[in-house]
């Protein structure tokens, strides 16, 4: 499940229209105020203790925007970091280092929280063989990023979008007549049109677990919000035949006795949608 939409020229793609978003025609500010040729130089300060993450997708966002701008990385993502330590340390053009210092920021900030978050569950749980996935929770036109925090973190990617695996959830299974109905006419539309995906399948009681076992062709089967008790008979019950996922309502309280079920990932939507983004500025060197 490692995210495969992780390239070089998705990234650079993202950071075209963040730059086009926040400068428009101008960065009017700085272009006011600041001399053109003005040569500066400044430090990436970390103001709250996490793990770092975003720091190369800082220096491409630098050099995208100014590639004569010289980035020294002093830490790595993923790096255990502490409050007054020093990420990076950008040189060149005062109007350059201005007119990126939020995107950089704003990326970072999210990032790193989002991989804070993950790599204290990751901890939580590294004692099982079970592991952590993100989700869809994502926030529109950042997915790449945050996905990118996830694994720097230690965890998983989950699907991408809507079109790299099929994952039939609630109102599928509900609109389509049931589980065997859902998962009977997914096979049929990927047979008719020549698509390898993987199928995965929500359950929210062991009847369904039973019908996504015998309707057969599913690769996961989602254990959503079930009780520990009842997510170790439907891993039972499903016997290695395919892989299982627990979902809804996974938080750093109960993560382990989830992991312990045996189950075989666990996806959690508030790694990127409930974090707590760390505290990053970027600082002029005087």
């Amino acid at each position: 499940m490692k995210i495969k939409y992780l390239t070089k020229q998705a990234i650079l793609a993202f950071i075209d229209s963040a730059l086009h978003e926040d400068i428009g025609d101008g960065d009017h500010s700085t272009l006011a105020a600041i001399p053109e040729g003005l040569q500066q130089e400044a430090r990436l300060l970390i103001k709250s203790d996490g793990v770092v993450a975003g720091l190369q997708l800082a220096e491409w966002i630098f050099k995208r925007f100014d590639p004569e701008l010289e980035v020294t990385l002093l830490k790595q993502d993923g790096d255990v970091v502490s409050e007054g330590e020093v990420g990076l340390i950008v040189k060149g053009k005062a109007r350059s280092i201005l007119s990126t210092e939020r995107l950089v920021l704003n990326c970072m900030q999210r990032m790193s929280g989002i991989a804070t978050y993950t790599r204290e569950l990751t901890q939580m749980i590294k004692h099982t063989h079970a592991q952590l996935l993100d989700t869809r929770k994502t926030g529109p036109n950042f997915r790449i990023c945050e996905k990118w925090a996830v694994s720097i973190g230690g965890g998983e990617n989950h699907r991408f979008g809507l079109y790299d695996m099929v994952m039939l959830k609630d109102n599928h299974v509900d609109y389509a007549g049931g589980v065997k109905a859902a998962v009977e006419r997914t096979k049929k539309y990927l047979a008719d049109n020549q698509k390898d995906l993987r199928i995965e399948v929500e359950t929210r009681n062991l009847d369904e677990v039973r019908d996504a076992v015998e309707v057969g062709g599913v690769d996961v089967i989602m254990l959503d919000n079930m009780l520990p008790s009842a997510m170790r008979e439907a891993i039972q019950l499903i016997g290695g035949r395919c892989k299982t996922e627990a979902s809804g309502g996974i938080t750093e309280k109960n993560i382990k006795e989830m992991a312990e079920t045996g189950v075989d990932y666990l996806s959690v939507g508030a790694l990127t949608h409930s974090y707590t983004s760390l505290d990053i500025s970027l600082k002029a060197i005087k």
